[in-house]
């Protein structure tokens, strides 16, 4: 058993339990407020509400009120309070999300050839694409964030877990909530939440977001965007028909815009191999808040569209038939260039600047059977499901600048066409793919043991078809092809056992895959097999202290099974693109950890919590497709030996008011941001605080809210992302962390 490899790690859980572990979901339910004890978590892991506490799987849930207090408007916001949840940007691009967990984290996913590792779903329907999951959220009850394979229930590239988005439903009572905010950088908010009284057994709930910020590093050059700002909106539409107590149709569309700037792609440092850098350029090894050079840079724009129809219906009290199904449509721009001067080494005369365009086209379809229910001592779910998606991206990499003999000056080519050694795109591709799966899961709890022991076991059987087309390499019409197909079956078990009322112990197994596909950045178009992972978890959950307290501890190891691992090659073929292959590393891969929830509310109004996570890898050698097949290491990337968040809540009554303090602190080793390098990101500890009084008395009707917050609130500075390898022509090169943003807020209740 490889979980008893992290006995020598004790002492971290030890650190873990006295700092005090987990945000699991909103410290206090109404119902138990007066008496301070900690409320029901509540998790659809089993595709029907469970207890976390009674439920074998380790999670970890932010509830409205925490999404609020970290500030948390979108998944690109989400990389505080989940340590084991890693949120990162595509290399410098936030139009792509790189979502991981438990080490494991896909890092280039945002092509419609290929598919991420951890399945992120918003109302149960699983949204196909990296792109795309940068857009705003409307109205979240609740985010889950489910740890570890979820292949029997949640299907296939659910392989580090899955995180799942619960939107609050429309009420039926006549309600209005208006928010406006004001931040530093230039920007602004307003939220609009109308939920129209019930008519005719319809409910009707109108949700819109706009949010817009300045970028936190200036561009010098006139009339380009500055980097990483932010300009997004969207409005939600959910319509909900109960004619019956026994069923219900809710309909919901949404529709948002999503722009943003890159990072701003800094030279930290040279190396002693480094060549002479143009004067213009320059070393920056703190946070800069002016780029050393201006380049030509505008947003990148996001569209995103989603219908979903949701239907239940319940002919029994032990029966109930779900179905979901749903269309989505995403287009999305690409353009980068934060790392202007500091690709490349300096040449006379010579052009710079890379400006890495891009666009990608997605329309997906799904649909959803399911039928929960129960027999006598077992309970069950089973379903059947359909997935079809069809996309096709391209780009282009012109240089956008040329530098004057000496390189004290740089001048802008006249136009991107000016610039580009090959004919627009650089590189095209289409895709498809089409996924059926039937699924079903049985819980066992026999009322002999008075409903103590709980045995699970489920599974899903998965038929993938896959195809595309590489038209354009090098600016070169082509017909490369690939075609994937598979058929598999992942199996889960799990039992949990109450050692006493408040006190449970489980042990769980099960497996997931991530499909195969081709790599469009690649020359060959080859395509690479799926890899696969299982999981082996044991853990406690434990309340104490008249519920006052919750202590879950889980240890984990996955056997990671022909891994897809990236190689990147510069300027191949004297091609301005970046170029990638995609190969399965043969062999056997590591992944173990040890995660640590604990939260305590020891007077009533107090809470304290924190998350822990230790994860340790070792992955097989691949050999490098760009080295003559050299047998290289590689590295799992973005994750954290060791991670701590901890936080602080304190609600008290102030007459007919209520002041609510947050304060979250959240601290991580340094990680590898690349498969193939060594190099090191900095370790971090930022901080996070709002302080809200609400329930202010406007008119006999209306309250208000005010709230100050802080994300990054003693404005710590760490590089999330560094390179020294064979791109870093000029030195080591990085991309620091967002500095302090902090603003005012107002809502108005009626």
């Amino acid at each position: 058993m490889y979980l008893s490899r992290l006995l020598p790690i004790r002492r971290h859980a030890l650190l873990a339990s006295v700092a005090a572990v987990a945000l699991s979901g909103p410290a206090l339910a109404a119902e138990d407020a007066d008496e301070g004890m900690l409320s029901e978590v509540i998790v659809t892991a089993e595709k029907r509400e469970t207890n976390l506490q009674k439920t074998p799987v380790a999670a970890s849930v932010l509830g409205a009120e925490q999404l609020a207090d970290r500030r948390i408007q979108s998944l690109a916001d989400l990389t505080t309070g989940i340590p084991s949840l890693r949120v990162a940007p595509f290399f410098s691009r936030t139009s792509a999300l790189t979502v991981g967990i438990r080490g494991i984290v896909p890092f280039d996913a945002n092509q419609p050839s290929r598919d991420a590792g951890v399945g992120v779903y918003i109302d149960g329907v699983y949204l196909g694409r990296s792109q795309g999951l940068g857009a705003t959220l409307y109205d979240i009850e609740r985010i889950e964030v489910l740890k570890g394979p979820q292949g029997a229930l949640f299907g296939r590239n659910s392989t580090g877990g899955a995180v799942s988005i619960v939107s609050r439903k429309p009420s039926g009572e006549l309600s209005l909530r208006q928010s406006f905010g004001v931040r530093n950088f230039g920007g602004y908010s307003t939220e609009t939440h109308l939920d129209l009284p019930e008519w005719n057994n319809l409910a009707v709930k109108i949700d819109g977001i706009v949010s817009k910020r300045d970028g936190t590093t200036d561009n010098p050059m006139e009339g380009q965007s500055d980097f990483n700002a932010i300009d997004r909106a969207g409005i939600h539409v959910g319509v909900l028909w109960s004619p019956t107590d026994d069923f219900e149709a809710r309909l919901d569309f949404d529709e948002a815009y999503d722009g943003t700037t890159p990072y701003y792609v800094q030279l930290l440092s040279k190396t002693p191999t480094s060549p002479a850098l143009a004067p213009l350029v320059k070393i920056q090894s703190d946070r800069a808040k002016v780029a050393d050079i201006g380049v030509p840079q505008e947003d990148s724009v996001g569209r995103t569209q989603g219908w979903a129809l949701h239907l239940s219906w319940s002919p029994s009290e032990d029966l109930e038939l779900r179905t979901i199904s749903a269309y989505r449509r995403l287009k999305q721009s690409q353009y980068d260039n934060g790392i202007g001067a500091h690709a490349g080494v300096f040449v006379p005369n010579g052009q710079f600047a890379r400006y890495s365009l891009a666009s990608l086209r997605q329309d997906q379809v799904s649909h959803e059977l399911q039928a929960l229910g129960s027999l006598g001592d077992l309970t069950y779910v089973v379903g059947a499901y359909y997935y079809h998606e069809e996309g096709d991206d391209d780009a282009w990499t012109p240089n956008t600048l040329q530098w004057n003999a000496t390189g004290t000056a740089a001048t802008r080519l006249p136009s991107l066409l000016a610039g580009a050694r090959w004919p627009f795109p650089d590189r095209a591709s289409t895709a498809r793919a089409t996924s059926t799966a039937l699924f079903g899961q049985a819980t066992w709890i026999p009322s002999a043991l008075d409903g103590r022991l709980r045995l699970t076991a489920g599974g899903r059987f998965t038929r993938d078809k896959k195809s595309g087309e590489l038209t354009r390499v090098n600016g070169a019409v082509t017909t490369l092809s690939f075609t994937f197909e598979d058929e598999r079956f992942d199996p889960s078990v799990s039992a949990l056992f109450d050692l006493t009322e408040t006190t449970s112990v489980y042990a769980k197994w099960g497996t997931a895959y991530r499909a195969g596909g081709a790599n469009s950045r690649s020359v060959s178009y080859r395509a690479f097999g799926p890899e696969e992972v299982a999981t082996t978890e044991a853990g406690v959950k434990s309340e104490f202290w008249d519920r006052r307290a919750r202590l879950n501890v889980a240890a984990f190891t996955t056997r990671y099974t022909d891994i897809q691992i990236d190689f990147s090659a510069v300027n191949l073929n004297n091609s301005n693109r970046g170029t990638l292959e995609t190969v399965n590393a043969p062999g056997e891969g590591r992944i173990e950890g040890l995660e640590v929830d604990f939260t305590i509310a020891p007077v009533t109004g107090l809470t304290l919590a924190a998350n822990y996570a230790f994860t340790t890898s070792h992955l097989p050698v691949a050999a490098n497709p760009f080295a003559g097949g050299r047998l290289q290491p590689v590295y799992i990337v973005y994750t954290p030996k060791n991670a701590l968040s901890a936080s602080i809540d304190y609600v008290r009554p102030i007459g007919d008011m209520t002041l609510r303090a947050h304060l979250d602190a959240n601290f991580a080793d340094g990680y590898r941001g690349s498969s193939g390098e060594a190099t090191f990101s900095d370790a971090s500890t930022v901080w996070n605080g709002r302080l809200a009084l609400t329930d202010i008395r406007i008119t006999d009707s209306v309250r208000m809210e005010a709230s100050l917050w802080s994300r990054n609130l003693f404005d710590a500075a760490y590089v999330f992302y560094r390179s020294a390898g064979a791109a870093a022509a000029q030195g080591v090169f990085g991309m620091f962390n967002e500095p302090r943003t902090y603003g005012l807020d107002l809502t108005f209740r009626y």
